[in-house]
């Protein structure tokens, strides 16, 4: 593995762009002019048909009769097709059975497909869809975590970590405390929403433009439903309007209606999903019902643990085996739990199947066990801050519950640092004498850690291809299994390559992401893109490159070592031959200037017989400390300052790197603050849309936010050139957010109650929390 020196001033005449230096996003330009295509931008195809579905519209059901007749009537109306017209596999379960392209004669959720219909104009195939008259016989339906709970209804088993004998030490703690908490789930709410074009090819096969997170998925699943093997049918991903892992699974669906469709009528077909219609058909990151029972001693040092996470997973098991596997993962956060449990149940309920979302349950597990943090430390009468410090990872204290022991202890140190700078200490004093004067403006403050694993927890995720191929004029190309969402990932691999052959940035191209160029892809997710696509590239740059040093070592009567790539060119000993004159001389000598690469996760293996393993290759850390301002008589607030502090190892391009930074933690927040999703009784979600859906705003974000990157911290582990993931870890410091809420709350006591304050903490629970804590205070004082 070549070894750059990233983190060093660059030579005065090096090649421009390398890794470890801010290069804009490549698509930058194209984003803030409007030129970048999506799949609706793209060229409209001749004959193209649109697409829509009709669909359900009872939580739980029968299908009784299904009249499609007016359907098939309105003026535009080209094919229409049910289950029965599926000529291959109705079932698209990404990992389990449960998704069928089409519902048959059972419906699970409000929202779920069972017709689909392609027409002249995408207006005339939506009001198509709505003439239907279908007959249910409307049967029981579950829609709460705790009704599925009571009911022992589960879309897959039960799991427990277990380590030591929990019971015991609570038993024998000094102190015990249990809680519980509803933490809401999040609707992805990405600027493109689901979209797919299919296009049959002259052999009866399809080729599909996807917003695809998986693009090899979508191409599997295509040729499934068709009844094609799958290499006649190729997907193609340019770009998304945003992911955040609402495409992983999700999109495969739309791509597979619409390639249905073209298949039937034998023309274009583009389906594309209004917000609406979106959020109401496609799946959201869980929500969970969390409990835990703790016994600590006298200081706050936890002595065991009882943590349960149950998610919601609606009607089907899609990703959520892994999801709630890695809310268990995450159920310590960044503290040690020495006799620890950990149980975890996957519950089914007759809403739409959810799905994969940043963070990928990590942040619902890392939810409770920070509820307890704050409950310790409002018993004990101590500052959170010190309770969390004093229950963090170190040497001594370093092996999971599921037995993955942490190598590179970063918290300890990062901590203390985002303490210093962020002058904590000082703060907290003038926090708490501006509360003790203050009757209603109430200020809090919370300082919360980050600890995020690395890896797919399915361990067949953990591969990657890619194909370089130099041009002869020096140019290069790059092809990857990674997608490109707006998080950098193609500028990253870009500036990789670029390293490789020492060569300025505007030397390569990434090109789009296609089934046919790099096969048996993993998705773009657990924040292994760059960690994954990055090392595979390298892989295949050093492929070029031992066979170009061996090339100009002989060509030139020179010793390999003494052949060096360096500034746009290639150093022989004493003879420098500029770069497109060397990659010329060097076809012409029938050298080969392309390759494959491929790389897979060593280390990683998990039992879940057992509950231990080594599910990730290495956890990535970071630290935020926000301050928020509540008023007491509404239960409104703001957020008036965050300090975040992240380790991104020896970072790719650390401007990206921030940017992902700043965004993660306000999409963290929002999700713990702003963002409800409601439901009636029957199990239809009431928010549709920006009017009752809130995400974040600008006027929402902190007026003061600091973003600062840990130096001197590579990855120990053999990453592209040592730097570590980015991706998913800042979402989860908007937990420091929801922590500085309840800590300005729990001032009405002074800091003696622990509110309450499920998520999202909007200002009605927020009010509930504030009148909780009075009418504790005013206990207090008549029995004193």
């Amino acid at each position: 593995m070549r070894k750059l020196p990233l983190n060093s001033p660059a030579p005065a005449h090096s090649a421009r762009g390398l890794a470890g230096h801010s290069v804009k996003h490549d698509s930058a330009w194209k984003h803030v002019s409007g030129q970048a295509r999506y799949i609706d931008d793209m060229p409209t195809p001749e004959g193209i048909l649109h697409a829509a579905v009709g669909h359900s519209e009872q939580a739980h059901a029968r299908v009784i009769s299904m009249d499609l007749d007016a359907v098939r009537q309105y003026p535009g109306v080209v094919a229409v097709i049910t289950a029965k017209d599926v000529p291959g596999h109705l079932d698209i379960g990404p990992v389990f059975p449960g998704d069928l392209v089409l519902a048959d004669d059972t419906v699970e959720c409000i929202g779920q497909p069972i017709f689909a219909v392609a027409a002249t104009t995408h207006e005339a195939a939506r009001k198509a869809a709505k003439l239907a008259k279908v007959e249910y016989e409307i049967l029981e339906a579950v829609v709460t975590v705790t009704q599925a709970l009571n009911e022992e209804l589960f879309v897959r088993p039960s799991q427990t970590q277990q380590r030591g004998q929990p019971d015991q030490a609570l038993a024998q703690a000094p102190n015990r405390l249990s809680g519980e908490q509803f933490v809401g789930g999040q609707e992805h709410f990405y600027l493109e929403g689901q979209a797919s074009l299919a296009e049959p090819t002259e052999d009866r096969g399809m080729f599909v433009h996807t917003s695809s997170q998986h693009p090899s998925e979508v191409q599997k699943l295509v040729a499934e439903v068709l009844g094609l093997p799958i290499h006649e049918v190729h997907a193609e991903v340019r770009r998304m309007g945003g992911g955040f892992g609402g495409k992983e699974t999700q999109a495969a669906p739309v791509a597979c209606i619409a390639a249905l469709l073209a298949n039937a009528t034998n023309r274009p077909v583009k389906y594309r999903l209004s917000r609406p219609d979106d959020m109401i058909q496609t799946g959201k990151r869980h929500d969970f019902y969390n409990t835990y029972d703790i016994g600590f001693d006298d200081n706050g040092l936890i002595l065991g643990a009882d943590l349960m996470v149950a998610g919601r997973c609606g009607n089907s098991p899609d990703l959520s085996d892994a999801i709630v596997d890695r809310a268990m993962f995450h159920a310590d956060n960044a503290y040690y739990l020495d006799q620890a449990r950990v149980t975890g149940h996957r519950c089914k309920t007759h809403t739409v199947s959810n799905t994969a979302f940043r963070g990928f349950g990590g942040p619902q597990g890392m939810m409770i066990i920070e509820h307890a943090m704050d409950d310790i430390a409002r018993h004990l009468g101590q500052d959170p801050l010190d309770i969390r410090k004093l229950n963090l990872y170190r040497p001594g204290r370093d092996t999971t519950h599921y037995d993955q022991t942490i190598e590179q202890h970063v918290l300890p140190q990062l901590l203390n640092k985002l303490e210093t700078s962020s002058d904590y200490r000082q703060r907290r004093s003038d926090i708490t004498a501006f509360n003790q004067s203050s009757p209603i403006l109430k200020r809090g403050l919370a300082l919360t850690p980050v600890k995020f694993g690395i890896s797919f927890t399915a361990k067949h995720l953990n591969q990657a291809g890619a194909l370089v191929n130099i041009y002869t004029d020096g140019s290069i190309e790059v092809n990857h299994g990674g997608t490109e969402m707006g998080q950098g990932l193609y500028i990253k691999i870009a500036q990789v390559v670029a390293s490789a052959f020492q060569v300025d940035i505007e030397r390569v191209k990434v090109s789009a992401t296609r089934t046919d160029k790099v096969p048996n892809t993993s998705p773009t997710a657990a924040s292994s893109g760059s960690d994954l696509n990055g090392m595979a590239a390298l892989d295949a740059c050093e492929k070029i490159m031992a066979g170009l040093t061996e090339f100009a070592a002989s060509h030139w009567s020179a010793a390999q070592e003494d052949v060096t790539f360096t500034d746009n060119q290639v150093q022989i000993n004493d003879l420098t031959i500029p770069w497109a004159k060397f990659v010329q001389t060097a076809y012409m000598n029938r050298v080969p200037l392309s390759s494959s690469g491929f790389y897979a996760t060593p280390k990683i293996h998990y039992d879940p017989k057992t509950g231990t393993g080594h599910p990730f290759l290495y956890y990535s850390n970071c630290a935020a400390c926000s301050e928020v301002v509540v008023d007491t008589l509404t239960g409104e607030y703001r957020v008036m300052r965050t300090d975040i502090l992240f380790d991104a190892g020896r970072s790719l391009n650390p401007e990206i790197d921030i940017g992902q930074i700043e965004g993660g933690f306000v999409q963290g927040m929002g999700w713990l603050t702003t963002e409800e999703l409601v439901y009636s009784d029957a199990g239809k979600l009431l928010t549709t849309g920006p009017a009752t859906y809130k995400i974040p705003a600008v006027s929402d974000c902190p007026p003061d936010l600091r973003v600062a990157l840990l130096e001197n911290s590579p990855n120990r582990e053999a990453t592209v050139f040592h730097s570590k993931a980015v991706g998913e870890p800042p979402l989860m410091l908007g937990i420091s957010v929801w922590s500085a809420l309840r800590d300005a709350v729990s001032s009405i006591t002074d800091y003696r109650f622990s509110p309450a304050l499920d998520t999202p903490a909007t200002p009605e629970r927020v009010l509930t929390a504030v009148t909780a804590s009075q009418a504790w205070h005013n206990r207090q004082k008549e029995t004193a």
